[in-house]
């Protein structure tokens, strides 16, 4: 029986693409683990690796395959294996900076429509962080929607919606209890024909359970937040696409303690402040002591919160250096803090003689 790839994303343009490509066979990526992927084609799932003219071929670690990615393979003779031969442009890619010090950014996921962000309602809310997942899901091509877990165990809703107001504009956001139902089925007026959408947040605030209600069953393993800290537990430890069964489809990622922005959206996620700024008197205003300051001036008048400044500098550096190598950034954070290496050994000597006293 020949799967219907629209049930996964199949668009017309992927169609046109595939016609005139005879010789290959396109699939999308389902799973991945490490140098192993999954993938499915017409003619069912399989197990799948980089063919090693792509691997030769392929220099930087996010231009290798994805969860969501559109590839084009060829199967060897037994219908036991799959060759990744080549990636397709992507539509979007949900893309953070790795963790490790080598610099290169990680995929999250690629060609999602609709990047649900999560955040349960206790201690784990937390407004500054919803801004960072939403400086990367703009920089993406998605369209975010922030989702509030966990509204069961809130006393006063209300009042964390209106704390996420500034955060939040132009973005949809859903309060919803997996354990109630209530606004679970909001959720899925998001996931409809061949669409494609992506759960991301903290471990623990609650993506599985919404997914297995999407799913309608127990699909992926839960695990509830640990009550002493409010910190959750890795559930998902690998980044999985699934087919619901009211159509469309899900990515599923782990849960991330560490955010670092590879890239993003100012102008979009700071939509407040980047207009303020646009009536600076100054172009390249840095809004702390220039005449003629629209953003310091809506500070003064309570109409822009100072932490939301801070909020929108810090992700401003931190962006300017997620393009430049380790030792770029280790230059420009001495240049930043000392001025120059030549300070920087002065400033280290004096400490070191006040050390020896």
């Amino acid at each position: 029986m020949k799967i219907d790839l629209n049930q996964y994303g199949l668009t017309d343009q992927l169609k046109r693409f595939a016609a005139g490509v005879p010789d290959f066979t396109l699939a999308r990526v389902t799973e991945q683990h490490r140098e192993t992927y999954q993938v499915i084609s017409v003619t069912g799932f399989l197990p799948a690796e980089i063919a090693g003219k792509l691997r030769h071929d392929l220099t930087v670690t996010t231009d290798f395959p994805a969860v969501g990615d559109w590839v084009l393979i060829t199967v060897a003779p037994d219908h036991q294996l799959a060759l990744i031969q080549q990636v397709l442009p992507r539509q979007s890619v949900l893309e953070r900076a790795a963790v490790s010090k080598t610099g290169a950014g990680q995929i999250i996921a690629a060609n999602v429509d609709t990047i649900f962000i999560c955040m349960s309602l206790n201690a784990n809310f937390n407004v500054h962080r919803v801004e960072r997942y939403l400086t990367m899901a703009w920089d993406s091509g998605a369209v975010p929607v922030v989702v509030l877990t966990k509204a069961d165990l809130c006393t006063d809703v209300p009042a964390k919606l209106e704390a996420l107001a500034d955060v939040t504009l132009g973005v949809d956001v859903v309060a919803c209890s997996a354990r109630t139902g209530a606004g679970v089925a909001s959720l899925k007026t998001y996931v409809t024909g061949n669409r494609t959408v992506s759960f991301i947040g903290s471990s623990g605030v609650g993506k599985s359970t919404l997914i297995n209600d999407l799913l309608g069953s127990d699909v992926l393993i839960t695990k509830e937040i640990r009550a002493d800290d409010d910190k959750g537990r890795h559930t998902t430890t690998s980044r999985e696409l699934l087919r619901l069964p009211t159509g469309g489809v899900v990515i599923d990622t782990p849960g991330m303690r560490e955010l670092q922005v590879q890239g993003g959206d100012l102008t979009k996620a700071f939509a407040d402040i980047t207009t303020l700024a646009s009536q600076c008197k100054f172009r390249n205003c840095t809004h702390q002591t220039e005449p003629g300051c629209a953003v310091q001036a809506a500070i003064a008048m309570g109409k822009l919160d100072t932490r939301r400044l801070e909020s929108y500098r810090k992700l401003q550096l931190e962006l300017s250096y997620s393009d430049m190598s380790a030792r770029e950034r280790e230059n420009a954070k001495i240049q930043r803090f000392f001025g120059s290496k030549k300070e920087m050994k002065r400033t280290m000597d004096h400490v070191q003689k006040i050390r020896r006293r």
